[in-house]
């Protein structure tokens, strides 16, 4: 029998998902069972191990063999920096991209900035929420041009989209 995509890597084997009373909310606050997790290591440590998993269309905390579906208000990856010489965003579970400027939105919860990533999971790919320092960093890339506001990355000026 072939192992699952999702499992293959993480040495999870064909372990069940199985619902865990995590919460991750829109602002990067975590929570079980409604009550908020205040351990700061606890806290990055399930940042670093969200995944997405696509067979199950499901988000999921992964740590060592332990895997569990967490409940995610807007985003499961929050966007850390951003690098406007390279176009690159780090992300909360360590990974990094680069950034798809057309895929820029606002939330609908509050105006943060949104964009598509992990698109290699799945072709419309999952949303990453930028967090407040990332924004910046972006905001501060933003040029006027005739045409419309700008980012400058990667030597090329791209438009955004209206946000």
């Amino acid at each position: 029998m072939m192992p699952r995509p999702d499992s293959a890597a993480s040495g999870a084997g064909d372990a069940p998902l199985r619902a865990s009373g995590l919460r991750l909310h829109h602002d990067g606050r975590w929570s079980h069972e409604g009550a908020p997790i205040r351990n700061a290591r606890l806290r990055e440590l399930f940042d670093r191990s969200v995944r997405y998993l696509p067979e199950a269309r499901a988000y999921a905390l992964q740590v060592g063999r332990f895997r569990a579906r967490i409940e995610v208000e807007e985003a499961a990856f929050f966007v850390r920096s951003f690098e406007a010489g390279s176009g690159e965003i780090a992300l909360s579970d360590g990974s990094c991209e680069t950034l798809e400027v057309a895929s820029l939105r606002s939330s609908t919860r509050d105006g943060a900035l949104l964009c598509t990533v992990k698109r290699g999971l799945r072709p419309e790919g999952v949303p990453a929420r930028f967090q407040h320092a990332a924004q910046a960093e972006l905001l501060n890339a933003v040029q006027d041009e005739p045409e419309g506001p700008c980012l400058r990355v990667r030597h090329e000026t791209l438009r955004l989209p209206a946000l």
